[in-house]
C-alpha cells in the first residue's frame, strides 16, 4: 500500500489584487492567481516561461490574509490540488486550482549598502 499524497508548495508572484467572492451556498471565498517562473529545463521545451496558478483560500484568518496582499507581492503557498469541472455551451471544462492551507510573503534579504 502507497501513502497517497496531495500537497503542493508554490513560490512565486500575486498577478492582481486577490478577489473575495459569496457562493450561492454563502461560503466566502477568496481567489488569487500566483505567477510561478518554470523551470530552466521546461524553458527548453517551451516558449512559455511562467505559469499561471488558480489559488484558493477558504478559512476566515486565510481570506483576511491574502485580502491584504497586493499585486506583485512575491509568496509561498502550500495546499492541495483540486480539480474542478464546469458545463457550458462548448461542453464540460476542467481546470485544476490549489486550495491554500498557508500563504506567506517572501522574505527579501537586505541588500547591502556600499557606505
Amino acid at each position: 500500500m502507497t501513502d497517497d499524497n496531495n500537497r503542493v508548495r508554490l513560490t512565486g508572484r500575486i498577478s492582481a489584487t486577490p478577489e473575495s467572492v459569496t457562493m450561492p451556498s454563502g461560503d466566502e471565498v477568496v481567489s488569487f492567481r500566483l505567477i510561478v517562473r518554470r523551470s530552466a529545463a521546461a524553458r527548453r521545451r517551451s516558449k512559455q516561461v511562467v505559469d499561471t496558478i488558480e489559488c484558493s483560500a477558504w478559512t476566515a484568518a486565510l481570506r483576511r490574509s491574502v485580502l491584504r496582499l497586493e499585486a506583485g507581492t512575491e509568496v509561498t503557498v502550500e495546499g492541495q490540488l483540486r480539480r474542478q469541472f464546469s458545463r457550458g455551451g462548448t461542453g464540460t471544462v476542467s481546470w485544476v486550482r490549489v486550495e491554500v492551507a498557508s500563504c506567506r510573503k517572501v522574505a527579501r534579504a537586505a541588500v547591502a549598502s556600499d557606505a
